[in-house]
């Protein structure tokens, strides 16, 4: 039986996942034992043709991407979208909040007019999506996980609960009671072991919101520490501002 392909590639984004997917150096040994890399941007050069399963990170901000995705689309089994960019659009969805002849003005100069963009977006908004891995970046054991779960055809499920539930179980003091603004509480889990606020920073919410996350309990700890819907958006926005609307609602 032939082995499965596997491609990695990247859109808008700064290729920190693909890095983190390379730092699991031997931990990719039983992976690369049963499956071949057809294509890995970060690592080498060549294609294939078809990939079995496709890693693509970053988000779309240009035509050509929405172009580039297409083609991967069509010749790929299996697509999952990797780490915070290809999810929810990651931080290049800020853009979005702004002018967009002022971010061309400022990222390109006089020559912005060479480089036509568009509203960052998350690969889901253009194709379909077999699984994502969230995260900025990715949590490497995660993606193990996942990538074997793929390759043997079982489903991989992300953690459903928020950040909050993993911080208590640390015994992390709530960074909240320390007039910190942390995300945790509609932040979906599975940073671990890389939780943000056991080495005392907030949650900046970039593994995407949880399902059905409990704004109403997000509501009443933002009221209780006198955040303004203002303060509020400006934290959301940073990793979330696909969920804009729901943002506003916590």
């Amino acid at each position: 039986m032939a082995r499965p392909i596997l491609m990695f590639d990247s859109l808008a984004c700064c290729e920190g996942c693909g890095l983190q997917v390379i730092n699991c150096e031997t931990d990719l040994l039983p992976i690369l034992a049963v499956a071949d890399i057809g294509r890995f941007r970060e690592a080498s050069d060549g294609d294939v043709p078809h990939y079995n399963v496709a890693f693509v990170e970053g988000s779309i901000v240009t035509s050509h991407d929405i172009e580039r995705i297409q083609e991967i689309r069509a010749k790929t089994d299996v697509l999952v979208a990797l780490g915070a960019c290809a999810t929810h659009g990651g931080v290049n969805m800020l853009k979005n909040f702004q002018d967009p002849d002022d971010v061309g003005r400022y990222v390109y100069g006089e020559r912005r007019t060479w480089f036509p963009h568009i509203p960052a977006r998350p690969l889901k908004a253009e194709v379909k999506i077999d699984a994502e891995i969230p995260g900025c970046p990715l949590n490497p054991a995660e993606f193990l996980e996942a990538a074997k779960c793929i390759l043997m055809g079982k489903p991989f499920k992300l953690p459903n609960y928020p950040v909050c539930v993993d911080c208590k179980l640390a015994d992390n003091v709530c960074l909240w009671h320390k007039g910190v603004p942390c995300l945790g509480i509609v932040t979906r889990a599975g940073c671990k072991p890389y939780l943000c606020p056991s080495a005392g920073h907030k949650c900046i919410g970039c593994r995407g919101l949880v399902d059905k996350p409990n704004t109403q309990a997000a509501k009443d700890v933002m009221a209780e520490f006198g955040l303004s819907v203002e303060d509020v958006l400006r934290e959301f926005r940073l990793f979330q501002g696909v969920y804009d609307e729901v943002s506003k609602e916590a």
